[in-house]
């Protein structure tokens, strides 16, 4: 069975850390590029990062880009978003999720999720 668990979500002040991970089980982890969605309060989920194992592709959408850090260690197949000065707006449902990195991180090509861990950033 694919399963994909994130872990690591909570409360931060602004300007604070936060680290989240995603376990992946059920399949190759080298096969599959994983990464993270995010859904705020009232608004549509939207792609965060992605990294692709397999050849080290990296993404990140424009307003993370400089704070978040994607990771992937292959030995624990789990897939890590390190995020550094956090702001208000970046408060939502994070969601790790499997499918193609290099060709646009979108929701229509993902192949899996997991069930989401809240992030709350006070101001």
């Amino acid at each position: 069975e694919v399963q994909l668990v994130e872990s690591g979500g909570g409360l931060v002040q602004a300007g604070g850390s936060l680290r989240l991970s995603c376990a992946a089980s059920g399949f190759t982890f080298d096969d599959y590029a994983i990464g993270w969605f995010r859904q705020a309060p009232g608004k549509e989920r939207e792609g965060v990062s992605c990294i692709d194992s397999s050849d080290g592709y990296i993404w990140y959408r424009g307003s993370v880009t400089g704070r978040f850090t994607i990771s992937s260690d292959k030995a624990k197949n789990t897939v890590y978003l390190q995020m550094n000065s956090l702001k208000p707006e970046d408060t939502a449902v994070y969601y790790c999720a499997r499918g193609p990195c290099s060709t646009g991180w979108y929701e229509v090509g993902m192949t899996a999720w997991g069930q989401g861990t809240e992030v709350t950033v006070s101001s």
